[in-house]
Parts: C-alpha cells; structure tokens; sequence
C-alpha cells in the first residue's frame, strides 16, 4: 500500500546538504514601556528591556528590542514575531510596563492608549493570550515573561462601559485593589512568567532595574542551569531581596526535555541530544536535588526529569522501578507526557509487570488531553491493530488527522501522505500541500529532504498546491508547474527556516 511505502520513506531519509544555513533558533521580542503619553509613567521598565535585550543577545538570541510602543506598532511587532516564531525553537517575549486585568483577562498597556474604562483597555491594550499567540508555533519552547504587574494605573475602579473618566458611570467593576494579573493559563509547552504572582505588585526598586529583571538577568546567563530551576531560583532571589514582599511565579508547563537557556554547562550533554533520558542523566547532582525537592512539592515536569535519569541505562542511577513510580506520581497528577511515557513501560513491561490494557488505558487519557505524541501513536495502534484494538484503518485516519492538527510533523506527513492518495475522499491536493507546509514550518527535516530529494513521490496537483502555498507566503515567485526546480527548491528551504 502506497502510504505505507512513503511511510518507511518517512523514518528513511538523507542527512540535511552541507552548508546550509538555519536561520537563528532563537529569537526575543522585547518591550519596555515607560514614557506613557495618558498614564503614569514607570522608572525602571525602559532600562530592563534595554538591560534584558543585552543580555538576551549575549546568550545568543536574536533580539528585536522596542521602545515605548504605540498600539498598532505592537500589534505588528507581534504579527511580524509570530511569522518568525515559526522556525525558532525557543521563541520568547519580555515585556514591562504597565499591565492590569479586566474581567479576568490580562492586558498590557501601549505607550499611546488612552484608557478610562474597561473597554478602552480591551480596544487599546494588547492581550496576554496576543502575546501567547505570537510564540505559539516555535518549534520547542515558548516563554512569555511579564515585568507588568505593577500599581494599577488607573485606580481602583474603572468604568465598565465607553463613558470617560469625566462622565458619571453608573455601573464600575473594582479591579485588584493594588494592582496585579489574574494567573494564567497557556498551552503545554508554554511558559507563563510573572514578575509576581497573580494579585500580586511588582515592585520597581531602588536601583537602575526592578527586583524581578535584576534576578532574571543574573540567573538566565549561568550556563548549565536548567530552565525551571532557573525561574525557581529567580523566585527566591526577588523574595530575598524585596524582605518577602514579591514573590515571581510561573505558569504552564515546559516539554520534559532539559533546557538552559545560557546554553549546557562543560559536562552536561549537548542541546541537541533528543532522547531525554540521555539529556536529563546528565544533570549535575546539585540540580537533582533540586528537582527532587520541586517534586516533593508536586512540580510534574521534576518528576518527569527523574523518570527520565531512572530511565537511562547507561550510568549509575538506572532504576526503572523507581522511574515508574515517578512516572506514576506525576500521571495522577495529571501530567500527559508522564501518561505517555507511563503507557510505553507497561506496554513493554520496563520497571513493571506488562499491561496492555493499562497501557491503552494510559495512552487514551494522554490522547483526551490533546497530547499530539499519544493521539499519533493511537493512530498506529487502530491502524494496524495492537494493545486489545482490531484493525481499523478509517478510525486511524482520523487519530492521524488529529495529530496533524495538533502540529506533530510525522503526523502532518503522513496525513499529507493519505490525502495524496485519494484515501481521505472529503480532501484535495491543497489539503496534502497544506499538512507538507505545515510539517516545514514544524522542522521536520525528513519532509525537507523528502522534498529535496524526491519530489516525484507526490501526485503533480500537489506539488502544484504546494508551490501555490509558498507563493502565497513569499518564499516562491515562479510558475505554479508542479515542477520542483531550483526556485521551488529554494521556497522549500526558505519555509523550512534556512538560508543560501
């Protein structure tokens, strides 16, 4: 069967072209708001995005940094950030200035916004859930950090209809007396930071830069220091250094890779290690014990860490009985990459006794949270039968389909796969050109090479489609002839997220 075929083609493909050149992996948006034009000014906010900028830069980001933004000129600095957010694989946005919440949603204040009531804010203001989409689609890791939860600006109520401040309003929603952001809650794989947690007031300082900027900067640059550890101990620096009065928090959760920000430290293993057992084995001892202490504290992605270095067979700590109650620690507590990689060991029978049925039942709770690995998997256990399922190829397209939309690039090609031939009637070649663009701007190298180096595999009116999606997003200009020549082969490389 064809899909098959492209399948093992899928997991069989060249190495990347020598030379070639990716665009930055890594990339910040940083907005520092102080000179407002309708609104209290801030001290300190100019000086920690300029501050955080610098030392962004001096980690390796690629960094655009603005200044006191107007409106529409954040409106576009994130549409223009999220376009290039989708070949990054850490996308990350910093932002301080003036920030309030109004009925539960958090938004943060341009430079020129003129806000007396609730609505004003809404239409003037840029949203969190803004910001969150402009780092949606990075390839790895999303960061959001928020320096703006400062003395509400515009006092203790505000009106809740378009009415100014010098009209009678009849009806007034109290905000958070004192200031702060309602709490978060992004995407897995996304990560939340305040300066102070929910309710809460960031403070300015006494110094050039806020309690909050001066720990973060300090930290972010110690190579070697895993990145949830590093927001832990920017928490407890800004509560050592503010008498208990800001206490930071983060919200969401990271991938259960290890990643430090500053790069590895001299003996941990290199960011390109893509097993994560390997990755987190080497994690230096004083950074295990944090992660044991973090767990004791229900911190899921701790737990998983540990799983992880109980997992690898390769040094001394290998336990996978110890791994599997990790594991199951942090599967109770909701996690669903830990349900995953619980389901794996009891469908293998590592660290516990075989389970098929505990294993299905695992992979499906994973799956009902909408995690793509678990979703895809389920895909080929329907599809060829396995773990208790009969064979059911129609019920596997639509795990796949599923999968694909959820962005897993080995999905998205063998969805595109299926489409291209004919085995999903209600779906076209634009529909197969749209999951093979989706799986470039995802990273996937095997579809870049498959692309490169072997076209012909797809029908003709797909590649035409695929050609017409380049164009439409300005990395081809030729003619929409299904033949993949040098400038085709350029939009390719170009929407894949390398130069030259």
């Amino acid at each position: 069967m064809s899909f098959l075929f492209k399948s093992l083609i899928f997991t069989a493909c060249l190495l990347l072209a020598a030379g070639a050149q990716a665009a930055s992996d890594r990339i910040a948006l940083v907005i520092g708001v102080a000179e407002y034009q309708h609104l209290p000014p801030l001290e300190n906010t100019r000086n920690d995005a300029v501050a955080m900028a610098d030392t962004l830069e001096g980690i390796g980001f690629d960094v655009s940094l603005a200044l006191d933004p107007g409106t529409s000129e954040m409106v576009q600095l994130l549409d223009d950030f999220a376009f290039r957010s989708e070949v990054a694989d850490l996308a990350l946005v910093y932002f301080a200035g003036h920030g309030i919440e109004v009925q539960g949603e958090n938004f943060l204040i341009p430079a020129d916004a003129r806000v007396a009531s609730n609505r004003d804010v809404q239409r003037q203001s840029l949203s969190l859930k803004q910001l969150l989409g402009a780092v949606d689609r990075a390839r790895k890791m999303r960061i959001v950090i928020l320096d703006s939860c400062r003395d509400n600006p515009l006092g203790d109520s505000i009106a809740l209809d378009e009415q100014s401040s010098t009209e009678t309003a009849e009806t007034t929603e109290t905000t958070r007396g004192g200031g702060g952001m309602a709490p978060a809650d992004p995407d897995r794989g996304t990560l939340v930071a305040f300066a102070a947690k929910d309710g809460q007031v960031a403070l300015d300082g006494s110094g050039s830069n806020s309690p909050y900027a001066t720990a973060l900067m300090e930290k972010m640059v110690q190579p070697g220091l895993e990145i949830s550890l590093m927001f832990r101990q920017v928490r407890d620096r800004v509560l050592e250094n503010t008498a208990n009065l800001q206490e930071p928090h983060t919200y969401g959760s990271l991938t259960g890779v290890p990643f430090y920000l500053a790069g590895p430290g001299a003996d941990d293993a290199p960011v390109t290690v893509a097993d994560a057992s390997e990755a987190w084995a080497a994690l230096k001892p004083d950074q295990e014990e944090q992660l044991l202490a973090l767990a004791e504290l229900g911190d899921t992605r701790s737990m998983l860490g540990l799983a992880y270095i109980r997992l690898n067979p390769n040094e001394g700590r290998f336990d996978p009985k110890a791994a599997v109650d990790f594991l199951q620690r942090a599967a109770e507590a909701g996690s669903p990459e830990a349900q995953f990689e619980l389901a794996k060991l009891f469908e293998r029978g590592t660290g516990v006794e075989a389970d098929p049925a505990k294993a299905l039942e695992l992979y499906q709770a994973a799956a009902a949270q909408d995690f793509a690995d678990a979703i895809n998997d389920l895909g080929f256990l329907h599809y060829q039968g396995g773990l208790g399922l009969p064979a059911n190829p129609k019920k596997a397209l639509s795990f796949f389909e599923r999968a694909a939309d959820l962005r897993h690039p080995q999905a998205q090609f063998n969805f595109a796969a299926l489409i291209d031939d004919g085995l999903i009637p209600s779906k076209g070649p634009e529909d197969s050109a749209h999951y093979l663009y989706a799986a470039l701007r995802s990273g996937s190298s095997d579809v870049l090479n498959l692309l490169s180096e072997r076209p012909n595999m797809f029908t003709p009116q797909t590649r035409r489609a695929l050609q017409q999606k380049l164009q439409d997003n300005n990395f081809y200009a030729g003619a929409i002839d299904g033949d993949f020549g040098p400038g085709t082969q350029r939009g390719i490389r170009q929407a894949y997220g390398l130069e030259g």
